[in-house]
């Protein structure tokens, strides 16, 4: 996929001054691919694997799906406090071995409480986001980290579109359920990769010079923390509903096609990524505005959208969007995280991130049982509207600089 292909400015395979290499680097992104790869796949097909499970009628699908999410969010600055304490690698295969153990659990879980116990311990040992990225922000900095972390987010998104295609061409042979057994391989085998990876040698402080620290003016980190919320709100509002929605507007339609229309967003940013990286690096601010106003035409299309043809085009404007506004939340992650303790910043911006995700469900549960399959995209549309203002004020030096010195 295109975000791969992370540009380094040395022409050799390590970079001596940021502590990782480009391969190293890839390894990362490998190592968070097999788990995103594992954690996405299956909640998918919790309606299937529940009513194993002593609930016939999948009742608790809807609760199960964001139990995972939510320990996350609460474990993660936990994990990144002891990560700045006890070493980033050791923290990162902690979260790999945390999911190894959450998956076999799950796997064997004979139980309707017992798989429950497994997502919780999925959610609350798992949280490799915040141990990936704190990983990489105790080796690299400025534009070699912002890459870094697109490349990550290329990782999840490609997961996300790949992960619900295997396991649902695995299941005529083997039960979603018992795929937990399967899955947990993936990373376990991620934990012995990064094994072999050093530890970052790189301090996350400013340098020393001449008996004083010197220390860049660090970029403020509420502006960041708001923008993370609102833009994971607005983007995953739609996904809940999407499918019932292009059913119901396009009658007789696919499921494969209805599959498409779920990717489309997340197969822009593979494809443009790292070109938008390349453009916006030096503008985040400007990225991002740009990027809930594709956000927001998007989703807004959604409830016009009554032709394929027009689904196609307003899935692409909010994958214009995504794009945009992950690419540029990194860069500005990246510039936070300078001076700062990488654990813990990346810690609570999984925190942050994870409670965009859960507020956004339940926004869209609440939306779609009081006005139907078009309101979660309407509610994310205002939220994308309004934060697109914002980002668009604090664009202008003299707000940045004002927020600098607080």
């Amino acid at each position: 996929m295109s975000v791969e292909t992370v540009p380094q400015r040395s022409g050799h395979g390590t970079d001596h001054s940021g502590g990782l290499g480009r391969r190293q680097v890839h390894a990362v992104a490998a190592c968070y691919f097999v788990a995103s790869f594992a954690a996405l796949g299956l909640p998918p097909y919790l309606t299937a694997i529940l009513p194993t499970l002593g609930d016939p009628q999948a009742r608790w699908a809807g609760v199960l799906y964001i139990v995972p999410t939510v320990f996350s969010a609460l474990g993660a600055p936990l994990w990144g406090r002891l990560a700045d304490r006890y070493g980033r690698k050791r923290l990162l295969l902690r979260a790999q071995l945390g999911l190894t153990v959450s998956f076999l659990l799950a796997g064997a879980a004979g139980s309707l409480p017992a798989f429950t116990l497994a997502l919780v311990l999925q959610g609350f040992l798992g949280g490799t986001f915040a141990a990936t990225n704190g990983y990489l922000a105790a080796a690299l900095d400025g534009p070699r980290l912002s890459r870094a972390l697109t490349l990550m987010q290329g990782s999840a998104r490609a997961a996300l579109v790949a992960a619900p295609i295997l396991v649902g061409a695995l299941s005529p042979w083997i039960d979603p359920h018992r795929q937990y057994l399967v899955m947990a391989v993936l990373p376990l085998t991620a934990a012995l990769l990064l094994s072999l990876l050093p530890e970052p040698d790189r301090p996350a402080a400013a340098p020393v010079s001449e008996g004083r620290v010197e220390r860049a003016p660090a970029a403020p980190l509420l502006p960041l923390y708001v923008f993370e919320f609102v833009f994971v709100f607005a983007t995953v509002i739609s996904f809940p509903y999407l499918i019932s929605l292009a059913e119901q507007r396009l009658p007789g339609v696919s499921g494969t096609t209805t599959g498409v229309l779920f990717a489309l967003p997340h197969l822009c940013y593979l494809v443009f990524a790292a070109r938008i990286h390349t453009l916006f690096h030096a503008r985040p601010h400007t990225g991002i505005a740009l990027g809930f106003g594709f956000v927001a035409l998007g989703l807004a299309g959604h409830a016009v959208a009554y032709s394929l043809p027009v689904f196609v085009a307003v899935r692409l404007l909010l994958g214009a969007g995504l794009t945009l506004g992950l690419v540029c939340l990194a860069v500005l992650a990246a510039g936070a995280a300078q001076g700062r303790a990488p654990g813990r910043m990346f810690g609570t911006l999984e925190l942050v991130s994870k409670g965009g995700a859960v507020a956004a469900g339940a926004v869209a549960a609440l939306a779609n049982g009081q006005f139907g399959a078009a309101a979660p995209v309407v509610a994310g549309t205002a939220a994308a509207l309004l934060a697109a203002v914002a980002a668009t004020a604090f664009s202008l030096p003299s707000l940045r600089q004002r927020w600098s010195r607080r």
